[in-house]
């Protein structure tokens, strides 16, 4: 199954540097990213404000575990969001672009 992995990053350099080492490493097909954006948490009992950006991860499934370890050892927050929601539709022809994406 496809899906999107939702990562927040802090700056343009650590999300070059994420996209850039998921992409290469066949890791996933595709990042896009989402700029400025503002985030709003509780975090250590602290209210949090922050602006960030956001990182779309297109990859498949089984590659989940890889991917997530990855963005650990890339990731400057002690913490960082990670989450993966299931693509329920795709053309066959992105379908097929992004599993031959994948190594």
């Amino acid at each position: 199954m496809m899906i999107i992995v939702y990562c927040s990053v802090p700056d343009e350099v650590v999300a070059r540097r994420i996209s850039r080492a998921l992409v290469s490493e066949g890791l996933c097909a595709c990042v896009s990213q989402i700029p400025r954006l503002t985030s709003y948490y509780i975090y250590a009992g602290e209210f949090c404000e922050d602006e960030e950006l956001m990182l779309l991860i297109k990859t498949d499934e089984p590659m989940f575990e890889r991917l997530e370890v990855r963005i650990k050892e890339l990731h400057p927050y002690e913490l960082p969001e990670i989450i993966a929601v299931p693509i329920s539709h795709a053309s066959d022809e992105y379908a097929t672009w992004l599993k031959d994406a994948l190594k």
